[in-house]
């Protein structure tokens, strides 16, 4: 079996809320053994590497062969070769990659911005699931933008992000979705998926200054417990800079 994932990935500030609750998912079934895992868009390994190292098999589909090259050698050097297994392709055409009903656990963490249709995107990921596995999906907070425009002065961007049907923000190719939860829920609804729970992901964390963080050793591990104490509470969940949704195939 591979070594349990280091404690820096379960305290890191900017993290700390999904892994409670993908923890909570994997406590949940422990009795199931080993989980089928698929990270869609997962990049270099981050959530996959420490996931293989619990003993789950990963299986992360993404784009980029530069990103894929990178995730081969953290997982080489995590020791994990054999629990993550890297595929070239993208949400789009995830079928035709991943076997239809063959995951237990779906991430997908900061994808749905940069799809081309996010509805067609997570309708890919749902087929993916087994009757009563869990997506994990993660993204951008749309009120987070119009806060974080207003504090800087930028006061005409931030009422374009707020005016913006699309929820689109920045220009050209680089614009990327924002999303309100009702948009988040109301995808998964369609697709056939039924949310169980949502949670705000950096609420505090873009906000406060670094020195306060670089001063005092524990604060990085005192402002993760915040975020996580503040995760659920929809009063601080409407500002975060990102929103988590953990929802279930029937």
């Amino acid at each position: 079996m591979p070594d349990s994932p280091s404690s820096r990935h379960r305290i890191s500030v900017r993290t700390a809320v999904v892994w409670a609750a993908l923890q909570a998912e994997l406590d949940s079934r422990a009795a199931d053994g080993p989980l089928a895992v698929l990270d869609a868009g997962g990049g270099t390994g981050g959530f996959a590497v420490p996931l293989a190292q619990l003993g789950h098999q990963v299986t992360v589909v993404d784009p980029s062969p530069d990103s894929l090259a990178a995730l081969g050698r953290r997982a080489a050097e995590a020791g994990v070769c054999d629990w993550v297994h890297a595929r070239q392709g993208d949400l789009a055409t995830l079928s035709e990659v991943v076997a239809p009903g063959s995951c237990d656990l779906v991430l997908c963490h900061s994808v749905l911005e940069v799809v081309e249709d996010p509805a067609a995107a997570l309708g890919q990921a749902a087929a993916a699931m087994r009757a009563g596995g869990c997506i994990s999906v993660l993204a951008a907070n749309r009120t987070a933008v119009v806060f974080s425009r207003a504090l800087v002065g930028h006061f005409t961007e931030a009422r374009h992000a707020l005016d913006d049907p699309a929820g689109r923000w920045g220009a050209g190719d680089g614009a990327v979705r924002r999303f309100a939860l009702a948009d988040l829920t109301a995808l998964l609804d369609e697709v056939g998926l039924v949310v169980e729970a949502v949670h705000g992901v950096r609420t505090f964390t873009e906000l406060v200054a670094g020195h306060l963080l670089d001063s005092d050793p524990a604060a990085l591990a005192h402002l993760a417990e915040l975020e996580l104490a503040v995760a659920d509470r929809p009063a601080f969940r409407e500002v975060a800079t990102q929103l988590h949704v953990l929802a279930r195939r029937p």
